[in-house]
């Protein structure tokens, strides 16, 4: 599937983003491998683990086994709060940014300060759900000035992880599948 292909959505993420210095490029893609933080390793297993789970309990959705599936559901959502919170820790409150939208092929947010279009960034996404963190490189594609005195920048991914895209895609969907939740309940109690 090309990039363009992926949809992208209106959400809120919390993201890092470093703009690489004078001299310093992206990684080719042994050296991205290594680079990747252990923490953000763990993240995207777990999440590989977790989409392998849920597959497993809906199989137990029979009566008998409902116990134990609520029990395993539980456990698995303490230790996607906790790896939350250990993630959370890895956010630098100087690089914070909230996405405008973001998807599998790339991300908008507002900034204060201009980047030049064809630079280079490092990147940190951190998902709520699934619960992970998304390590990165991007290419500013779009730096548009706002009337507020803002840019919106839109980033391409150039370094990206399968595995990770595939994050981003459920993160994408979940959120998507949300937004339409919320227009069928409006669209019931304007029925109402």
């Amino acid at each position: 599937m090309n990039q363009d292909e992926y949809f992208s959505v209106h959400a809120g993420l919390t993201i890092n983003v470093e703009p690489l210095s004078h001299g310093e490029s992206v990684p080719d893609m042994l050296a991205f491998q290594q680079e990747i933080p252990p923490l953000f390793r763990i993240a995207s297993e777990c999440s590989s683990l977790d989409e392998g789970l849920e597959h497993s309990l809906s199989q137990l959705k029979k009566d008998e086994f409902q116990a134990l599936s609520n029990y395993l559901t539980a456990q698995n959502n303490k230790i996607n709060l906790l790896l939350s919170f250990v993630l959370a820790q890895q956010d630098d409150a100087k690089l914070r940014f909230i996405t405008h939208t973001f998807g599998a092929s790339q991300l908008s947010y507002f900034s204060p300060q201009a980047l030049a279009e064809g630079s280079s960034v490092r990147l940190k996404l951190f998902l709520d759900n699934p619960a992970a963190a998304v390590y990165a490189y991007a290419e500013v594609t779009q730096c548009q000035p706002q009337p507020d005195s803002s840019y919106e920048t839109a980033l391409k991914y150039v370094c990206l992880m399968e595995d990770d895209r595939d994050l981003l895609i459920r993160a994408a969907l979940h959120f998507q599948q949300k937004i339409l939740r919320q227009r069928a309940q409006q669209r019931s109690d304007n029925k109402s």
